[in-house]
């Protein structure tokens, strides 16, 4: 029975991989296109265009901080996830070509241990890489965020 089991849990885990692959390769493109948005929003706030939280505020100026707050998140919402979870995804890319390498290697069949381990890596480097990309997008753009914040307040300030 417990035999039965652990084959079942093998052969389902077996079955993420390409789903898992594919995550992570729609990620990592998703962390370029992150990137690119992110050098167009930077040429445009050195223009002192590109404050989106701020012209937000201006098209709609009754917006309460709460309100405010929401928005600033709705922007940060799709590549924070992304940071998040694109490392979980490249460790179970990690982990599920281990146990054919594993079982591979007690066989003596050294090309399937090899064929294996290299997606095993080669998942969780660009994996790891769209991760870092999405992180650092997303902290640079959190204090852009808050600068606006504070921008805001100041509008307020001497609009009251």
């Amino acid at each position: 029975m417990s035999n039965l089991v652990e084959l079942s849990m093998y052969q389902i885990s077996q079955l993420f991989l390409l789903p898992t692959l594919a995550l992570i390769a729609a990620l990592f493109l998703y962390a370029f296109w992150v990137l690119g948005e992110f050098i167009v929003l930077a040429q445009r706030r050195r223009s002192g265009k590109g404050r989106l939280l701020l012209n937000h505020f201006r098209q709609q100026p009754g917006l309460s901080d709460d309100q405010l707050d929401v928005f600033a998140h709705t922007l940060l919402e799709n590549p924070r996830i992304a940071s998040r979870v694109t490392p979980m995804l490249g460790l179970v890319a990690t982990m599920i070509p281990m146990g054919p390498a594993l079982k591979s290697l007690s066989d003596g069949n050294l090309a399937d241990v090899s064929h294996n381990l290299t997606i095993a890596f080669s998942a969780v480097i660009l994996a790891l890489i769209a991760a870092s990309i999405t992180y650092w997008v997303v902290n640079v753009r959190r204090r852009w965020l808050a600068e606006e914040i504070l921008e805001v307040h100041a509008l307020r300030g001497v609009s009251a």
